[in-house]
């Protein structure tokens, strides 16, 4: 908060205030909590409806989807600590950008100096960011492969029910989830053909994930682009502490010169006049 003086009225007060808010690190900020509260969100609902409709129709033996429902669990925890990292990160890297505003606002204006701790800390930040970027490149590449096979077998169900298709045999017409290596070979029954196919497509556990993982998968890109966002934010403002640093040493450095050339000037103007 600003405090009002006599001399100062509310507008120039709130001007202040305002022209200390980092904007590009709060539009960053909204936009990695938005993306990551929707890939955890909708990814977490999207795994439990997937590993159901698998339980239902495609591995009715337990023993065969054990290994699979573990890694589901796996992945649910992970996403439970990628939320609450990124809550922490998402909230240091904003103060982070009040901070380093100030620090470049004050340092122009020269009221105090950034120490070498501030701009290690700001170039820390620069490489973690830009290692959780590569991981989340990773992340959103790895979102995209269950949209893929949902929208695979989503385009099998309507070329099935389309008048279009003239499909004699649609028992012939299968799905069999066994080839993409998520449940094993021996799993019963493995695949779904003809009308249960179309019972399949038709659950609310189908509708749901499908559209749950293209969501998750949209979230999973707009982090991507709040880490890329704050990566430029981060190296603009290490830029910044970076020349200002080297300005304000260049100009310690020419004021000694300074200095030292007023103290010899006067000591022979007083070894003249001796």
């Amino acid at each position: 908060m600003c405090s009002l003086s006599p001399s100062a009225g509310c507008f120039e007060c709130c001007i202040k205030c305002l022209g200390g808010v980092p904007y590009a690190s709060l539009v960053a900020t909204i936009l990695c909590f938005s993306g990551v509260a929707l890939f955890c969100g909708c990814g977490h609902v999207a795994l439990t409806g997937t590993l159901t409709m698998l339980e239902n129709h495609f591995s009715q033996i337990t023993t065969d989807h054990a290994t699979l429902t573990i890694v589901i669990q796996t992945m649910q925890y992970v996403i439970y600590g990628i939320a609450s990292f990124f809550f922490i990160y998402g909230i240091i890297l904003l103060a982070e950008g009040f901070y380093t505003t100030s620090a470049v606002k004050k340092e122009l204006q020269s009221q105090f100096k950034t120490t070498v701790c501030g701009r290690c800390i700001t170039a820390t930040f620069v490489f973690l960011t830009y290692i959780l970027g590569l991981a989340f490149l990773g992340i959103f590449g790895f979102s995209a492969i269950p949209v893929f096979l949902f929208y695979n077998m989503w385009t099998t169900c309507a070329a099935m029910k389309s008048p279009m298709a003239n499909i004699t045999d649609p028992d012939s017409i299968c799905v069999d989830v066994r080839q993409y290596g998520i449940i094993p070979w021996n799993a019963t029954p493995g695949k779904a053909c003809g009308s249960t196919l179309g019972d399949i497509c038709s659950t609310s556990e189908f509708y749901l994930s499908f559209h749950l993982y293209i969501v998750a998968c949209a979230g999973a890109g707009t982090t991507l682009i709040a880490l890329i966002h704050y990566l430029m934010i981060l190296s603009a403002n290490w830029a910044y502490l970076r020349s200002s640093c080297n300005q304000n040493e260049y100009q310690d450095i020419k004021t000694k010169d300074d200095d030292a050339e007023e103290g010899g000037s006067k000591e022979g103007l007083n070894s003249s006049y001796s």
